[in-house]
């Protein structure tokens, strides 16, 4: 029974000092409620909407929420209204229009890479080829875009590599980059 009134005294002192954290907590709530006591303007939500309203209509009324905000290109504003990627959207259809024949193994919009599974030209069955395009940037250029070219040819019954040159490589960019360009004429 002794244990017990040891407990209960202790428990007492848990309970006041408890109290006390809760009034605490209670003041600190209710005094942060107050406005313009020194709350930074950072914090300030009637501020924030102000500067939300004042970037919105620097924008000139463009879209919003998407990369190309506030992105122009050969001095006009970009006139996409596609898909919230993370790559240039002019750059990731074209790609995707130029390689459309082959089955596609991957397509990561918002890494930037396209892969394509093996594809066996129905003309040339001896030869296949594969294709990997990397959209680096979010703006129409040509470092933007980087293309990897594979080419096998069937012997003795197995694939083997074979070494072309970069000239098919840098064909196939410069077809996607004039695709990207003529789209966004359109």
């Amino acid at each position: 029974m002794h244990y017990f009134k040891k407990f209960n005294r202790y428990s007492k002192h848990k309970i006041n000092f408890a109290n006390i954290i809760i009034i605490l907590f209670l003041s600190f709530s209710i005094s942060a409620c107050t406005t313009g006591i020194g709350m930074p303007d950072w914090m300030d939500a009637e501020k924030s909407r102000d500067r939300y309203e004042a970037r919105k209509q620097k924008k000139d009324g463009g879209p919003t929420g998407k990369i190309q905000d506030g992105l122009k290109l050969f001095g006009s504003d970009v006139k996409d209204s596609g898909a919230l990627i993370g790559v240039n959207a002019l750059l990731w259809r074209a790609s995707l229009d130029t390689i459309s024949f082959m089955p596609l193994k991957e397509a990561d919009p918002y890494g930037g890479i396209i892969m394509t599974e093996w594809y066996v030209n129905p003309n040339n069955p001896l030869e296949r080829s594969k294709i990997t395009v990397y959209i680096l940037d979010t703006r129409l250029r040509a470092d933007a875009l980087r293309v990897t070219l594979f080419i096998q040819n069937l012997q003795n019954g197995e694939w083997v590599n074979v070494n072309i040159g970069d000239d098919s490589r840098i064909q196939l960019e410069n077809t996607i980059l004039t695709k990207a360009r003529q789209m966004k004429q359109k």
